[in-house]
């Protein structure tokens, strides 16, 4: 059940509200001060404080700012008798959720429970979404190929999804893995919660424990205010961490401990935060044998393969390339507002032939940039192939002159669009170019963008 902490020096004020929430389902623990509250916190996790501001000792207002800055996962309401615009003004700007005068009515401060569950869900919401749009790629909503590979895979996601269980998700980078994960998400009686997803390997290693905890104001150099983590932001729902092998031994530790206790502290906070979160990782690795040589822990890698997908690189189903490029086509063609290329024998033999190294990334890619031509560059494929074909047997016939594009500028095109589809993340955009972050960031500065 949700919980509130009630911090009034006004016995019967406590007495009131604890029993008014207790009969509303609430769990209600109650201090009269700020000195007390501090050790109710201490044992208890809250999810809500009620706050008186005149109390003994430290003001309700200086400790609401001390519960800020330490990185508080709650939501605080404050109460006071005497009070005047520029107190709840100053109030609001520390970090209350809403002010409350006395007396009320029992109505009244419900009305604010309410509304600042609503504020927290929203904030929750928000979050994801915005990180949800600034990542999606476009046209990988599908778990696409009629396979005997893909036709099991897609029949164990349905059959695990349902489940609580942890998922471990193998395969080559570019397979799909992160749309395995949406999937197992989405059958899941989760489904109408947050999916958050995260590549550890993006992350540099000084800042990928606070990116999943949080942390408190001051925890570390530039950490000039408190912020939530991930793993408060996917309450509720699923959080896909990619890459898991490029953690750290003691960060693997860690998530170790939450997955145990399913609590997560704040990186420089002494309190602990119940979390509701279903774990769904990743690798391109083999982390059994990352266990064995020491690089990755034998107790976590138990603990999250319970359940483990594996997902097979598109050279050994080739017979699905044709549906995942008429798939490519329909989405890109839409998003680039370009009309969609027919796709002829020869060009899906070329495509059925190529081993595609990059897995379903890279073709997903190549389909892209063949809409930017206006045709199939098949001679690409020939070159990455090292030449495994006859000279001219799947090159395309010689574009003319007046429709061929500077190679410079196609490649600027390209960028630009991979860009914006990540919504400016230059760090995601790199990733899914192949390039370095560096190299990117160079050619951006080169463009003035």
């Amino acid at each position: 059940m949700p919980s509130v902490l009630v911090v009034d020096d006004e016995e019967g004020m406590r007495s009131f509200l604890s029993r008014a929430l207790a009969r509303r389902g609430w769990r209600v623990e109650t201090a009269g001060s700020a000195e007390d509250g501090a050790r109710v916190l201490e044992r208890a996790h809250v999810d809500l404080v009620i706050l008186d501001i005149a109390l003994p000792g430290r003001s309700g207002l200086d400790w609401l700012k001390e519960l800020v800055g330490t990185g508080f996962a709650g939501e605080v309401i404050l109460i006071t008798a005497f009070a005047d615009m520029n107190t709840a003004i100053d109030a609001l700007r520390s970090g209350a959720a809403d002010f409350v005068l006395k007396p009320f009515r029992i109505e009244q401060i419900l009305n604010s429970i309410d509304r600042c569950i609503e504020r927290a869900r929203l904030t929750r919401e928000n979050f994801v979404l915005r990180r949800q749009l600034s990542s999606r790629e476009s046209g990988r909503e599908e778990i696409v190929g009629q396979s005997d590979s893909m036709t099991r895979l897609r029949t164990l996601v349905r059959r695990v999804a349902p489940t609580p269980s942890t998922v471990l998700i193998q395969g080559e980078s570019g397979v799909g893995k992160e749309l395995v994960a949406r999937a197992l998400h989405e059958y899941s009686n989760r489904a109408a919660h947050p999916f958050v997803a995260v590549n550890c390997a993006a992350i540099s290693a000084d800042l990928i424990e606070a990116e999943l905890f949080g942390h408190a104001k001051g925890a570390f150099t530039g950490a000039k205010e408190s912020r939530k983590g991930l793993f408060y932001y996917a309450h509720g729902g699923t959080l896909f961490l990619d890459e898991i092998g490029e953690l750290s031994l003691t960060l693997q530790s860690k998530l170790l401990r939450v997955l145990e206790e399913r609590r997560i502290r704040p990186v420089g906070s002494e309190q602990e935060v119940p979390v509701d979160v279903r774990l769904v990782t990743a690798t391109n690795r083999d982390l059994k044998a990352e266990a064995g040589q020491g690089r990755f822990r034998p107790d976590l890698f138990y603990r999250l393969e319970v359940m483990t997908l594996t997902i097979p690189p598109l050279r050994q189903r080739a017979m699905d390339v044709p549906e995942l490029t008429a798939l490519f086509m329909r989405h890109l063609s839409a998003r680039l507002a370009v009309p969609p290329l027919p796709v002829t024998p020869e060009v899906t033999r070329a495509l059925m032939a190529h081993s595609w190294p990059g897995n379903v990334r890279e073709l997903r890619n190549f389909v892209e940039r063949s809409l930017l031509f206006g045709e199939f560059p098949l001679n690409d494929l020939d070159n990455a192939a090292g030449g495994g074909h006859a000279a001219g047997a799947l090159s395309s016939p010689a574009p003319s002159p007046a429709n061929v594009l500077p190679l410079a500028e196609v490649e600027k095109r390209h960028i630009l669009v991979v860009l914006g589809q990540c919504g400016g993340n230059k760090t995601r955009a790199a990733e899914l170019l192949g390039v370095s972050r560096k190299t990117l960031d160079r050619k951006c500065a080169e463009w003035g963008v």
